[in-house]
């Protein structure tokens, strides 16, 4: 009887052990998977990088597509300043010729009238006011005179055609008299004044 109750009391000591052990295993299983569960949360997934060879050709690509548009957009550039110019050449003169025509209306009004009348005041009237009109044209198309009266020689305005002697010290390198008017369009010379010097 001793025996029997022995083995029965060994039996739920065997038992108790088995409880307690399984409580700490399925603990530490659940942990083991808790633990597993963060460090996949933790780590997430890393995108899938792209081949450098692959990103490089890309690139190339964008680069020969920018190039081929700027040649484009560089040769329709080209060619517009190119007609441009080129209607400049063949039309430049627009302004002149259009601020010079009233004045060949003024002439040929001029010459009517002159053949009604012999006076000779008249006609030199008529011509004076015609030479002013034509002169306030060239004004506003940026031409004026190279003034020679009383002037310093100057040859970047005046070409010396003719030396005086004997003129006296203060005329000395002065301009004596203008042969022929010399014309500046802008501040260029466009004609030099031909004029003669004192020496």
């Amino acid at each position: 009887m001793k025996e029997e109750e022995k083995n029965h009391l060994e039996e739920e000591d065997t038992q108790k052990e088995e409880e307690i052990v399984e409580p700490e295993n399925s603990e530490s299983a659940e942990n083991s998977e808790g633990s597993e569960n963060a460090d996949n949360s933790e780590t997430p997934e890393t995108p899938e990088e792209k081949d450098p060879l692959e990103a490089a050709q890309e690139e190339i690509e964008q680069l020969k597509t920018q190039i081929l548009y700027k040649t484009a957009e560089f040769d329709n550039y080209r060619k517009r300043t190119l007609k441009e110019k080129a209607e400049l050449i063949l039309n430049g003169g627009e302004k002149a010729v259009s601020a010079i025509l009233p004045v060949i209306d003024d002439m040929e009004r001029a010459m009517e009238n002159g053949e009604k009348t012999d006076d000779p005041a008249v006609l030199r009237e008529g011509m004076e006011l015609i030479y002013h009109k034509f002169i306030k044209a060239l004004e506003g198309l940026g031409v004026k005179k190279i003034e020679t009266k009383d002037a310093d020689f100057n040859t970047d305005l005046h070409e010396a055609v003719a030396m005086v002697p004997g003129m006296g010290d203060d005329k000395k390198g002065k301009v004596i008299d203008c042969l022929q008017t010399g014309y500046q369009l802008n501040d260029k010379v466009i004609r030099h004044a031909k004029v003669a010097v004192g020496q």
